[in-house]
């Protein structure tokens, strides 16, 4: 299944193995991963729940 991640890139949730959400300088984003390798990174959340939150209505 296809989700889309922005306007322009869409990730395909049978390949994702790993779902990271990371605390960075300039706010809080989500890291895809295919493995061992970062194949996408989210935009910018103002919390760690927004982000949560995104994750749960888009990965069901």
């Amino acid at each position: 299944m296809l989700i889309a991640l922005n306007d322009r890139v869409y990730l395909n949730t049978e390949r994702i193995t790993r779902i990271k959400v990371d605390e960075v300088q300039d706010g809080i984003r989500i890291r895809f991963y295919e493995g061992e390798r970062q194949v996408a990174k989210s935009q910018k959340f103002p919390s760690v729940a927004d982000a949560k939150k995104w994750i749960e209505e888009n990965f069901k």
